[in-house]
């Protein structure tokens, strides 16, 4: 393939990647120009605050919506950079009859926005990093209320630490230098820099272990790494959105960064949608001006000749009944899960890739074997697996069949370490596996499938397979060309750029093979690959299968409980029963061995057929691949 060909599918797409983000910053200029040009000094307010909330929002967004976890605790950060850039920025004068007993290294600085900004972000960093070594160990609900704790816990520092924040009393001086050109010129560059950072290679994998964690360890990814980067950068910039939030407030408490402005940029968040940086941008539109709206009412009016009452806490209410109408009406906000990333729009996509040359076939493996010593694993004390030993080279399909609850997808999961051995060995080559670390089997050349489908259904097709070529250690260029090739391989071209949950359940089946096969191994491992296909699909499948063996040279290890299916793949064929081997041998050698045929029908319809054998002797052998 040349480099022209090669590089230009990534260079389309990050060329579209920017016309969807001038999308998004395209419409927070016109809501801008809107206020201000319609209701002058007043909707240039809503306009500044309307900013400062799309850099908070977009920050929250980078960590939520690249996780899937909701976090309450970016107030922290929020406060932390507030309370940094005002006293750096704070006039020396002020300073000294303000917080007369302020720590040394924090006096006198009187420095420029300009100054504090970059130090506000690397506190966030510094702060993120110290707190995300233990968040990033956390998922779903236990991460959530972590940082709702994390948020508790700094809001109870910044109140007893009066020497800095002056505790619970008003912390003034703060220089109001958050106008509208410095809100609109921050918001912009969040929204590019959380873009930048959604389609990155960490941005991908990050979405990939939201969507399923264990499928995206099997591919090399290490999930609670793309967590703790997430939180990183998210806190860097929410800390710069504290300073803005503080410098345009001018005074302030630790109260004005608890649970009441967290909660509202959560609500922008989720309203907008959670999973897309244009979420972030059109919720903080919505919401800002829904706030601003029901503040009109809050202490009372009068609309169409009625006389509402005053109504304490009307915003919250209100924000709170809009935020349980999203998730009852469109669960993923107003945006929802549309924005495009790499093939994300299916016509778009289909442009973007017409004419690119696909990546050559890889060269054929080097000669290797994946071996099972005496591996065995028990769950409370039923043994799943005892004592299996059996080989699988590079350049042979090995079969493994078994009636079910045979141990056999367990046998894979300890071949992977997604389960640990009780004992025994798994080696590929030279490399004991058993002592390898999940996220890192792939790296010894092992990838595979799941019994049950666990694709990326945030993703579309063409990213599902792209961020494993990634995994792999590929450069983007080099990822998008395998990416294309394997697609084409599966006859998945045409539905690259849908969403890997729109896809029919065929589709489906031969895009998990595809993403396995783009991070080049040497031994595929296939659990029920045509498990709930037509008899037409099956067929395509074991030929397209056959072609990858014979071209790549690779191994497979086969497991699926259509018989006919795996006899004619299959140059060898193990066969488990209740944990153990019980035979081994070519497909012919299998299907007459009288342990196999008793394992499959049973003890008694094997004296019956025993039986009828001696009294007819032209009863052929019943043959276990119909």
């Amino acid at each position: 393939m040349s480099d022209a060909n090669l590089t230009a599918h990534p260079g389309r797409l990050r060329a579209s990647n920017l016309l969807w983000t001038v999308a998004a910053v395209a419409v927070l200029l016109v809501v801008v120009a809107g206020l201000t040009l319609i209701f002058g000094r007043t909707g240039e307010r809503i306009a500044v605050q309307m900013c400062v909330n799309v850099v908070a929002v977009v920050a929250l967004a980078i960590y939520c919506g690249n996780t899937g976890i909701v976090s309450f605790g970016h107030g922290a950060f929020l406060a932390l950079g507030a309370y940094l850039s005002g006293i750096l920025t704070m006039p020396a004068g002020l300073q000294r009859s303000a917080l007369p007993d302020l720590p040394t290294f924090l006096v006198g600085h009187e420095t420029t926005i300009w100054v504090s900004l970059p130090v506000a972000a690397l506190a966030g960093l510094g702060f993120a990093a110290l707190t995300g070594s233990a968040i990033a160990r956390l998922v779903g609900a236990s991460a959530t209320i972590a940082t709702l704790g994390l948020l508790i816990i700094a809001h109870g520092v910044a109140i007893a630490a009066r020497e800095i924040t002056r505790g619970s009393q008003t912390f003034y001086g703060v220089p109001r230098v958050t106008d509208l050109a410095l809100a609109l010129g921050a918001a912009v560059v969040a929204i590019l820099l959380a873009r930048w950072y959604r389609e990155s290679r960490w941005g991908l994998f990050a979405r990939a272990a939201r969507d399923d964690a264990d499928a995206a360890t099997s591919l090399g990814i290490y999930a609670r790494r793309t967590r703790f980067l997430s939180w990183c950068a998210s806190g860097a910039l929410a800390a710069v959105a504290g300073a803005l939030y503080g410098h345009m407030l001018g005074a302030f408490s630790p109260a004005s960064f608890y649970l009441g402005l967290v909660f509202a940029q959560v609500v922008m968040m989720i309203v907008g949608g959670m999973a897309s940086v244009g979420g972030a941008v059109v919720g903080v539109i919505a919401v800002t001006l829904l706030q601003d709206t029901v503040r009109q009412f809050e202490g009372g009016a009068t609309v169409l000749g009625i006389t509402l009452p005053e109504v304490f806490g009307l915003t919250t209410i209100v924000l709170g009944l809009a935020i349980l109408l999203v998730i009852w009406a469109r669960p993923q906000g107003i945006v929802g899960g549309f924005e495009l990333g790499p093939g994300a729009d299916a016509n778009v996509f289909k442009r973007l890739t017409a004419g690119v040359t696909l990546a050559s076939p890889p060269e054929p493996v080097a000669p290797a074997t994946l071996k099972a010593s005496d591996l065995s694993k028990s769950f409370a004390g039923v043994k799943a697996v005892q004592g299996v030993s059996f080989e699988a080279p590079t350049g042979r399909v090995t079969g493994l069949i078994g009636p079910n609850g045979a141990g056999k997808s367990t046998l894979v999961n300890l071949l992977t370490r997604a389960y640990q051995a009780d004992s025994g060995s798994a080696e590929m080559g030279e490399t004991d596996l058993t002592r390898v670390a999940h996220h890192k089997i792939p790296n010894h050349g092992v990838s595979r499938s799941f019994q049950n489908l666990r694709l990326f259904s945030g993703l579309t097709a063409y990213e599902n397979v792209f961020v494993a070529a990634l995994a792999a250690g590929h450069d983007r260029k080099t990822a998008a060309a395998i990416t294309l090739r394997e697609l084409d391989a599966f006859d998945l071209s045409d539905v690259a750029g849908f969403r890997a949950d729109g896809l029919p359940y065929g589709a489906r089946k031969r895009l998990e093979i595809a993403r396995a096969l783009a991070q080049d191994p040497k031994i595929l491992l296939l659990d029920e690959p045509a498990a709930g296909m037509n008899p037409s699909e099956t067929d395509d499948l074991a030929d397209r299968l056959v072609e990858v063996s014979q071209t790549r040279g690779i191994g497979i290890l086969l497991i699926d409980h259509d018989l006919r299916f795996v006899n004619r793949l299959s140059d060898w064929i193990v066969v488990m029963h209740q944990g153990a081997v019980i035979a081994q041998g070519t497909p012919e050698d299998v299907r007459s061995d009288p342990k196999v045929i008793e394992a499959y029908i049973g003890k008694g319809r094997t004296a019956q057929k025993a039986a009828i054998s001696e009294t007819n002797q032209t009863q052929p052998t019943e043959d276990l691949s119909s």
